[in-house]
């Protein structure tokens, strides 16, 4: 039995803390029907797709080199690398991120899959667990990062934070610490010092530089660290959340913004996320899905002579996002609406090449051109839905307009053909499709661990040992 510490509140008064851990220890995938556990699926073949496509990006080669290689640690997806769990979670977190088409939560501004599953890959590899404990930590970390996020942030704090780095941690280490089978005292510290790791400042989008790559990848870490701390016997706030220096006092939020409670009225958060159809921030996808049905119907992007688009205010209010260059990074390309919206009228698709070449006279000039407005109707309806419109009129004064009321996502088809590509390219199609055949039959894996045995390149499914990690135990 844990010892009692003048922290604990009473037990008609349960902190935030337990009040997870609690709800995360009762659920089950099963009770919420097949459309959640296949979310979940396509979830980690998505983020695994992101991981391979963007392998040789420049953040993805930094985050590898300081990995510090373990001879039967975990994978560093699509290397030959083993890792400690912490650094081959911090740099698949950091590669996934990598295209910034991982899958969003709009409710609480945050990219959940790129730190639950590198932390869950990390330790399963480490720790070992069924596919069906995997699924049930997923599950809890994507419900407990949304909660929190929805409960702590609005567009204010937004700007000034990162959300995913802000509520990542927690929801990772929640994720981690089911996964591992802890008990409901040890949850509850995971949580503690997770939340003690919440950070990740917005100042990157005025620069154009890396940093946001890198805050799933600090995120997913501190998750594994303070998950390994918890069954180390660590001992956290418990109220370290809700308390008078906790996290909403930290980030000057008060009480809650809504209640926090995992699985309220029985939905599941997973189902409230979005795998992006384009690599781009959030708020620029709608945008540039209706750019290109505007584009669709223009011989000549040049006889455009004005440009307007139609957004939510969180859209616009978003750090990065109302931006019309110029641009040194393509990042910032990436974080600007402009930009989305004009290299779609410019090129009539969205896709990673949009983003290579960042000084192309029409492109620019439209991005210049692009006149931003707050739609009162899109603004009412966000986070539910994430509407847009662009209409632009042409020097012969014809006006061509489109107008989605929603984010139109990638399908599954999408996500596959494009995971089959990107793992076929670095692994070959018969790994790819055993990495596939495998998250398919999740639940009935045996061995979670041969999913990240499977992403190590030169290997079998068999127990991994890369030259490299073996020269240097």
């Amino acid at each position: 039995m844990a010892a009692v510490h003048a922290d604990m509140p009473t037990p008609s008064a349960a902190s935030l803390t337990r009040v997870l851990a609690r709800a995360a220890l009762a659920a089950e995938p099963a009770g919420f029907g097949a459309e959640v556990s296949a979310k979940l699926k396509i979830c980690l073949i998505d983020f695994l797709s992101c991981c391979f496509e963007a392998y040789d990006l420049p953040t993805s080669r930094q985050a590898r080199s300081i990995a510090k290689p373990r001879a039967d640690g975990a994978t560093i997806i699509g290397s030959d690398i083993l890792a400690t769990p912490g650094e081959a979670a911090f740099a698949n977190g950091t590669t996934g991120h990598g295209l910034v088409r991982e899958d969003m939560h709009a409710g609480s501004i945050s990219h959940h899959g790129v730190v639950v599953w590198p932390t869950l890959l990390a330790l399963a590899q480490d720790h070992g667990c069924s596919g069906a404990a995997m699924l049930k930590a997923a599950l809890v970390g994507y419900e407990g990062g949304a909660r929190l996020g929805r409960a702590l942030f609005d567009a204010d704090l937004a700007r000034l934070f990162r959300p995913t780095g802000t509520v990542g941690p927690i929801g990772g280490a929640l994720a981690g610490a089911i996964l591992l089978g802890l008990g409901e005292d040890e949850i509850v510290a995971a949580l503690g010092l997770a939340a003690n790791t919440s950070g990740g400042l917005n100042q990157w989008p005025h620069t154009g530089a890396s940093d946001m790559y890198f805050h799933p990848g600090f995120a997913a870490r501190s998750a594994v660290t303070a998950v390994e701390l918890a069954a180390a016997g660590a001992y956290a706030s418990e109220t370290i959340l809700e308390g008078e220096a906790g996290l909403f006092a930290a980030f000057r939020r008060g009480p809650p913004r809504s209640a926090i409670a995992l699985f309220a009225d029985g939905k599941a958060e997973i189902l409230a996320v979005y795998n992006k159809p384009v690599p781009a921030c959030n708020f620029a996808q709608t945008a540039c899905q209706a750019a290109l049905r505007v584009a669709g119907q223009i011989e000549d992007p040049s006889e455009i002579e004005t440009l307007t688009v139609d957004l939510p205010d969180a859209a616009i209010r978003y750090p990065g996002c109302d931006y019309a260059g110029p641009f040194a990074h393509a990042l910032q390309a990436k974080m600007s609406i402009q930009y989305g919206v004009a290299a779609a009228l410019r090129r009539g698709v969205v896709e990673e090449a949009n983003y290579a070449r960042l000084d192309e006279p029409m492109i620019l000039h439209l991005a210049r051109l692009a006149t931003l407005r707050r739609d009162a109707g899109f603004t009412a309806a966000f986070p539910g839905r994430q509407g847009a419109e662009v209409a632009v009129t042409l020097r012969n004064g014809t006006r061509i307009n489109h107008r989605l009321s929603d984010v139109v996502p990638a399908t599954e088809s999408e996500i596959r053909a494009r995971f089959r590509a990107a793992a076929g390219e670095r692994l070959g199609l018969r790994r790819a499709d055993e990495i596939e055949a495998l998250i398919d039959g999740l639940e009935t894996l045996t061995d979670a661990r041969r999913i990240g045995r499977l992403c190590l390149a030169g290997e079998s499914a068999g127990p991994a040992r890369t030259k490299r990690a073996a020269a240097k135990a």
